[in-house]
């Protein structure tokens, strides 16, 4: 799922939909859906491991670094930024990932990012 080389620096799990986000070098942001398996007691130790990864999605926007992936679960969207400061919120649109919001800061470095309880701000 990932290119071959790329170092990842960051990684945030949605457990509610099963999402995984990770972001590394080069602009690196990769979406990745997980599939829970089937509860029919079929035996899935015999199937590949990419049989439950229903998507992988590479997000473009970034051009640096990306240092930051955090989720809004409440409202399905994803909050990224670059080690320039760059700051995307994404969002989920007919099962595909779109930039919603950018904010280029170009002078600060975000080390870290949170939503409110509520997921509005």
């Amino acid at each position: 799922a990932m290119p071959n080389n790329v170092l990842l620096k960051c990684l945030s799990w949605n457990g509610e939909q099963g999402w995984i986000a990770c972001g590394g070098e080069n602009g690196l942001l990769k979406v990745l859906k997980l599939e829970a398996p089937s509860k029919s007691g079929k035996d899935l130790s015999k199937t590949s491991g990419s049989s439950l990864l229903s998507m992988n999605q590479t997000l473009e926007g970034h051009k640096n670094q990306v240092m930051v992936v955090t989720w809004n679960e409440g409202y399905k969207k994803l909050t990224t930024s670059d080690q320039n400061g760059l700051i995307i919120v994404w969002m989920l649109h007919k099962g595909m990932w779109f930039e919603e919001m950018i904010n280029n800061r170009n002078k600060s470095f975000v080390k870290d990012m949170k939503w409110t309880a509520d997921g509005q701000k």
